[in-house]
């Protein structure tokens, strides 16, 4: 992953230290007014949202590949990247901008496709469904919550009805995301279900 490459300013160095922890999202790191995409995110971002990519320099290592969009209009670009199959991790600027020097940033939020909640990216008269199941010795527990909606429901079940039951809560509740634990998540034959 180009990521690992070593950067020279400060700020190009708390990017790639933020970039580490949230290897597998594409990361809008917020520079002013917009949200920056750097290295393969950049390439990605441009590709998927038709917007310009550019380069920016990376002192006498060259130029590092770029491209933004504007902090206003940030849900619709985000947006269209979860329906893309990405999860977007937000990275704001968290410390006083005024002050000189590095602003401290830190990722405030991570969109999925159960966790978008622009109005005009979720389908009227529908429910945007995220699904957790948590395993114990002879049980497990299903979670069902919309947080467009704020609801949350949870229930328990005996393990040995776990293929019944998710099969008729997958069906009924149709969920846009189901947060797995390892054990299902790594089970080929359980993902085919």
């Amino acid at each position: 992953n180009s990521i690992m490459t070593k950067f020279e300013t400060p700020m190009m160095k708390q990017y790639a230290d933020i970039k580490k922890r949230h290897s597998d999202c594409i990361l809008f790191f917020r520079l002013g007014d917009f949200y920056e995409m750097f290295m393969d995110d950049a390439k990605i971002g441009a590709d998927v949202l038709d917007i310009t990519l550019t380069k920016r320099d990376r002192g006498k290592d060259g130029k590092i590949p770029m491209a933004g969009v504007p902090y206003h209009a940030a849900e619709t670009y985000l947006n269209k990247l979860v329906r893309n199959g990405y999860k977007v991790a937000i990275c704001e600027q968290v410390g006083d901008t005024s002050n000189p020097g590095l602003v401290e940033r830190e990722v405030v939020r991570i969109v999925t496709p159960g966790t978008i909640l622009d109005e005009g990216s979720l389908e009227k008269k529908e429910n945007n469904y995220i699904v957790g199941i948590h395993l114990e010795q002879n049980y497990f527990g299903l979670s069902i919550s919309d947080i467009s909606t704020g609801l949350f429901q949870t229930t328990e079940y005996s393990l040995e009805k776990l293929d019944e039951v998710l099969v008729n809560e997958l069906a009924k509740f149709n969920p846009a995301e189901c947060v797995l634990p390892n054990d299902l998540y790594n089970d080929p034959e359980f993902l085919k279900k």
